[in-house]
């Protein structure tokens, strides 16, 4: 066929591409020139190590002295007056004890001085409303009766009331000062130690007989006369003694028959 492509050139074409003649190709403006982005590319900027980096030493730098002030508080930290009213008012308090009434010192010169019916009493001492060592001595009066088969705690708390409250107004018929409720109290509670002796005995023998009637008064006379002697020291009552160990008397005879019966 005339149009056709023989094979054999058909193959060197589609095998070798069209080489671009450079020769061929000319400018036709001659001022235009290519761009050199090397100059002014700021990011393309060459750097010389080779020459060394001159540092400064700290004594070489000029040092300047600091012209402020240290902070420093003007006033020193006061606590308040209420503080200062709570602390003083701890460290001033008395004890506890001492609060509630409660001087041992004091029971036990008191606890002595009944002992003691012969030794003089100490009027500022037996003046005080303390009413511990009375409200023990009442227990353990009550507590020896308990061992010999006798509940009379109400009993004694009954009479010892009823004999408080007439004394207290007797003495106050009697002495020139006058005299609480809670000193009588005081008084006659801590003098009925010698009938807790006396409910003692009752708990190993029998009170009952000669014997028993001799112990019995003698206790008696104990506690009224040591009752007597407190009173007599703490109101100033000189003379009158016979007077006020009397109705005390009549009192502890009531706890001594509770004791025997």
């Amino acid at each position: 066929m005339g149009g056709s492509i023989p094979a054999a050139q058909r193959r060197s074409i589609c095998q070798s591409p069209p080489v671009f003649d450079r020769s061929s190709y000319s400018v036709d403006d001659p001022n235009q020139q290519g761009y050199d982005y090397s100059n002014n590319d700021p990011y393309n900027k060459q750097y010389n190590y080779s020459q060394p980096i001159a540092y400064s030493t700290p004594g070489m730098m000029q040092q300047q002295a600091y012209t402020g002030q240290i902070f420093q508080p003007t006033q020193t930290y006061t606590p308040s007056a209420s503080q200062s009213m709570y602390n003083s008012t701890f460290d001033d308090e008395p004890p506890l004890l001492e609060e509630l009434g409660i001087n041992f010192d004091h029971i036990w010169q008191k606890t002595l001085t009944v002992l003691h019916p012969l030794k003089a009493a100490d009027g500022s001492i037996m003046n005080e409303t303390d009413l511990a060592g009375p409200m023990v001595f009442c227990l353990a009066f009550g507590a020896t009766l308990l061992l010999s088969g006798k509940i009379q705690f109400g009993y004694v708390y009954g009479i010892s009331a009823i004999g408080c409250l007439a004394m207290y107004c007797l003495l106050n018929l009697m002495s020139m000062t006058g005299v609480s409720f809670g000193c009588v109290a005081s008084v006659l509670g801590y003098c009925l130690l010698p009938m807790i002796v006396l409910s003692s005995f009752g708990v190993l023998f029998s009170l009952q007989g000669l014997m028993g009637v001799i112990i019995t008064a003698s206790i008696i006379g104990w506690c009224s006369l040591s009752a007597s002697k407190i009173f007599i020291s703490a109101l100033a009552m000189d003379g009158q003694q016979l007077l006020v160990a009397y109705p005390c008397a009549l009192l502890y005879g009531v706890f001594a028959l509770i004791s025997v019966f």
